[in-house]
């Protein structure tokens, strides 16, 4: 499934089918490209196919990547009080590596305690160029 262990989340059909075609892609798949895939699944419309990307989401199993408009399977656990996941994103490629640091979740919760908020998520998507370019 993922590199770290969901096992105790009941997916439905759909939902297994659509984290199935993200965990299984090696670059971000859009909701058209998922659709496009899980056609001879049953799936008709977009909307099957982001109704169940929304469950998997809010079970931390995928990521949106709103730069790209796409989404990635999670490839790290994600514990309560996380702040900020880090994507960076190669332009030449099309490749995601994900990341996370106390540091830059530390300087981001200091940050926003200066205005009085708080921090429940951030994503932070780095766009450059990957070691292979």
């Amino acid at each position: 499934m993922t590199a770290h262990d969901h096992s105790s989340i009941v997916l439905t059909r759909n939902q297994k089918l659509v984290l199935d075609v993200v965990s299984g892609a090696k670059l971000p798949q859009s909701a058209y490209d998922i659709l496009d895939k899980l056609r001879g699944d049953g799936f008709k419309a977009p909307l099957q196919v982001y109704r169940a990307l929304d469950k998997l989401l809010a079970h931390g199993l995928v990521h949106r990547l709103e730069s790209l408009s796409a989404f990635i399977a999670c490839q790290h656990p994600h514990g309560e009080g996380r702040a900020a996941t880090v994507f960076m994103i190669c332009d030449e490629c099309g490749t995601v590596s994900e990341q996370t640091d106390t540091c830059i979740s530390g300087d981001l919760r200091k940050l926003a305690k200066t205005d009085g908020f708080s921090v429940k998520q951030a994503n932070i998507e780095v766009r450059g160029v990957c070691r292979k370019h």
